[in-house]
Formats: structure tokens, sequence, C-alpha cells
């Protein structure tokens, strides 16, 4: 069975997401990316020697990193081609291209945000071009209901991801096409489900 190392509210809730969205079985096991550390006290650096999360561990014992890489890996194996179109379809960079999107100018961004060495100045910066960038996939996104239309495909579960972080850090409000978008996958059994499992879910009072 495969196993996803994650970190509750990290980029890793992406392939979290995709793996329940397409049904593929597998583990979770949560890093603690401080001490670098699994709940068993295990090193997680023997499993990533780059420390970061995601990493999925395949059936014959192969570790695979990088979100992007990730999430196409696991395109490859659903179900259906929506997700990630088969090869020759034009359609499947597109899909790609959205993803590169999402990891080279909003997740990059947003890490130097989240290093605690950055100055205030320097994040300010940051915030000025990741606010383009958000500003575009917003256009990009119109009405959706996802980013390649009426599919979920990669790129989504990503995205969402993202809109959690710019709700943290800048705010939603000027990003009404990202918003929308968020409160729909809010509604998915397999964000819900995610962000249950990874301890995240407001739940409603009863």
């Amino acid at each position: 069975m495969m196993i996803l190392y994650y970190s509750p509210g990290a980029c890793s809730q992406a392939p979290h997401i995709l793996l329940h969205e397409i049904g593929l079985e597998h583990d979770a096991v949560r890093v603690d990316l401080k001490t670098k550390r699994l709940e068993d006290g295990s090193n997680y650096l023997d499993i990533n020697p780059k420390g970061a999360v995601p990493a999925l561990q395949l059936e014959s014992g192969e570790v695979l990193t990088e979100n992007a890489v990730i999430l196409q890996f696991l395109g490859d194996r659903a179900s259906w081609p929506e997700v990630l179109p088969p090869l020759g379809d034009f359609r499947r960079y597109r899909v790609l291209e959205l993803v590169n999107f999402i990891t080279t100018e909003l997740h990059k961004r947003f890490s130097f945000v989240f290093d605690r060495e950055a100055t205030e100045e320097f994040k300010q910066f940051v915030q000025i071009g990741l606010s383009k960038k958000l500003d575009w996939i917003d256009g990009r996104l119109g009405s959706g209901p996802f980013l390649m239309g009426q599919d979920l495909t990669l790129p989504d579960p990503y995205l969402f991801v993202m809109t959690g972080w710019t709700e943290k850090v800048i705010g939603l409000e000027k990003w009404a096409n990202l918003r929308a978008f968020r409160e729909r996958m809010l509604q998915r059994p397999s964000v819900r489900h995610v962000l249950r499992f990874e301890g995240l879910l407001q739940e409603e009072p009863a």
C-alpha cells in the first residue's frame, strides 16, 4: 500500500485530497516538520532527506517527492481520464501548465512569506507579486466550477491549499472567484475527510 507523508495544512494536503478523490488505497503518516520526526519517533529524513512534505512511498519501496510530480503520478493512476488527460490529448498539457504555475508562482512565493527569517519588508514585497499572480489565477478560474471547467483536475486540490494560505495571510476579499471556489471545494467529501483527518475541519455546531 502507498504511504503519504504529510503535515496538516501543508501542500501535502493536495495529493491527500486527490488520493481520496480518485479512490486510491493508501496510508497517511504525519510528519512534524520542526523536528523531522514521525509520530512513532523515527527520523523522517531517512525517508526523505529533503525534509519536506509530501513524500509518497510506493508499494515497491520507492519514495517519490515534489508535490507537482506526486500529483502527476497519482493522476496517471486515476480510473477516469478527466483528472489528468492521457498522452496525446492536448488538455493534458493545459492541466500540467496550471500545476506548474501553482508550484512556481504561488507555492514558491508563499514559502518566502512563511520563512521565519524573512524580514517584514521582504514579505510585503513578496505579497505584492503574489497578489498579481492571484489576480491571474482568479481570472483564469472565472466561475469555474474548476480550473479546467466542469471536471476536477490535478491543479484543483493544489489551488484549494493555496486559497487556504491566501485566506490566512492576505484574505480572499479581493478574489471573488477564488473565494467561491474554496467554498465549493469545502463541500466535497474528499476535502472534508482530509481536513477532518488532519484536524483542520471547523465542524458546525449542531
